[in-house]
């Protein structure tokens, strides 16, 4: 599968419009070249539309230069990202369903619309020949539910320019009648009445308790990072692990109040299978620094880590795949929805709750430095990412007060987090290198290093407790 970014703008023309000289227009010194296209398109989505509602198109096009199957998502900034297969089976590719499973579960996928487009498209080239920019005339015939409508537009999409070829091309169409297009993309427009009918029969946004909110915001994270953390990609799988946890803890922190129903043992085993392909990608980075620091005598043994922690990540990131298309998963993010966008809970005091569960961690680190005991101290990290996210989804509503002490609770988490982290290091060096004077030497490094981050370990935890820090409370 071809994954690209696609920068484009569109706009509405009426049917007597000319396209203007761009010569000129910013970097523009050509614009000759100009190829024909017929292009078919069926769309596809669920039958309440749930792709488009969540800005996401899925395609099957003939003609063109990239005939095949197109599924477009969410990118960053002004982008988007497109998802090609080739193909043109009437069935959607198993590779871009599973792109989208977190969103249409187990809804079928079924056509939505038929778009014919008779395109122009024509290469904005700069003084040295290299194509800035393709600016397309389209004239759209669009089918569905039995209507037809048709119209014309003018799509320009960057090749190897930058947003200043975007905007002087504008600036020159909109001087010969150009304005923006009524909708983010053709479909849209083509099923523009089906959209309202099922976004009119949504829930009203109100506003709610800020423990509902941040629970919603990580069910937006897990569903969010899914396809990338598919892929195994490591920030993707990071943050979907984060959300996974943030969610757990939130519902341990108000258990009292919020109907549980099992998702919480679920969300930790999400997290657990997330684990397996990030756990080791992290330890990976941190023992290849360990010994390309040690010096190229060592590094046969660079290898032998390598081979082993490549091993887990491959075998964590086939379970991972497998996991995400289980319906174990499917029910969790179902029974997720049913909790976050059910009937509005209500909670206890945020404040109160976070200072309660603070004060355990507190009380608990305290008693973990004093016994020196290798699992009570790493339990005692454990509170305090509970504590710290408590805090985080005070926030919204409390500010500075609250991200000051967030970034406290971060570094002393970091903190109790680098010591665990060269507790774990020294087994997995243990494990491959007994009796090697190689890895010994690495294994008594890695035993300085968790002294060293251990003893930083009072002074964060004086830093998150001065009254500054903890105004909020």
């Amino acid at each position: 599968m071809e994954i690209a970014t696609e920068t484009e703008r569109k706009y509405d023309v009426p049917e007597t419009f000319e396209l203007p000289d761009l010569v000129g227009a910013g970097d523009i010194a050509g614009v000759d070249g100009a190829e024909i296209h017929d292009l078919d398109a069926t769309y596809f989505d669920t039958e309440d539309l749930i792709l488009m509602r969540n800005r996401r198109t899925l395609r099957r096009r003939s003609g063109g230069n990239d005939a095949g199957w197109h599924l477009k998502t969410p990118g960053d900034g002004a982008g988007r990202t497109e998802h090609r297969l080739p193909g043109d089976s009437d069935e959607v590719p198993a590779e871009l369903v599973s792109v989208v499973r977190s969103i249409v579960r187990r809804r079928p996928l079924t056509p939505v619309a038929r778009l014919r487009t008779h395109r122009v498209e024509t290469p904005l080239r700069d003084s040295g020949g290299r194509t800035l920019a393709l600016i397309a005339q389209d004239q759209v015939r669009a089918e569905s539910d039995g209507a037809e409508q048709a119209w014309q537009e003018i799509e320009v999409e960057l090749v190897s320019g930058d947003a200043a070829v975007l905007d002087a091309v504008e600036e020159a169409l909109f001087a010969a009648g150009a304005r923006p297009a009524e909708g983010p993309s053709k479909v849209a427009r083509a099923l523009a009445g089906r959209l309202a009918e099922h976004r009119s029969a949504e829930p009203t946004k109100i506003k709610v308790n800020p423990v509902l909110a941040y629970a919603r915001e990580q069910r937006d994270a897990i569903i969010g990072f899914d396809p990338a953390a598919r892929r195994g990609e490591p920030r993707a799988v990071h943050q979907m692990r984060v959300g996974t946890r943030r969610l757990r803890s939130t519902l341990k922190t108000y258990r009292k109040s919020i109907p549980d129903t099992g998702i919480r043992d679920e969300l930790r085993w999400l997290a657990g299978v997330l684990g397996a392909v990030r756990d080791p990608q992290v330890l990976e980075e941190k023992l290849l620094a360990l010994v390309q620091e040690a010096g190229p005598e060592f590094a046969p043994a660079a290898d032998r880590v390598r081979a082993h922690l490549e091993d887990q990540i491959e075998t964590g990131r086939t379970e991972l795949a497998g996991a995400l298309e289980s319906d174990r998963y499917l029910d969790l993010l179902d029974r997720i929805d049913e909790l976050v966008d059910g009937d509005p809970f209500h909670t206890p005091d945020p404040v109160n709750r976070a200072r309660k569960v603070l004060a355990k961690a507190d009380d608990r680190l305290d008693a973990a430095l004093a016994s020196g005991v290798e699992e009570e101290i790493h339990e005692s990290r454990k509170g305090f990412k509970q504590a710290r996210y408590s805090v985080e989804l005070l926030v919204p509503g409390h500010g500075q007060d609250a991200k000051r002490l967030v970034k406290r609770l971060t570094a002393l988490q970091d903190g109790l987090g680098s010591y665990q982290d060269s507790n774990v290091a020294r087994g997995v060096l243990r494990e491959l290198g007994e009796g090697s004077f190689h890895f010994g030497v690495l294994y008594g490094r890695q035993e300085q290093v968790g002294r060293e981050e251990l003893a930083k370990v009072p002074g964060l935890a004086k830093a998150a407790r001065r009254r500054r820090v903890r105004r909020l409370f």
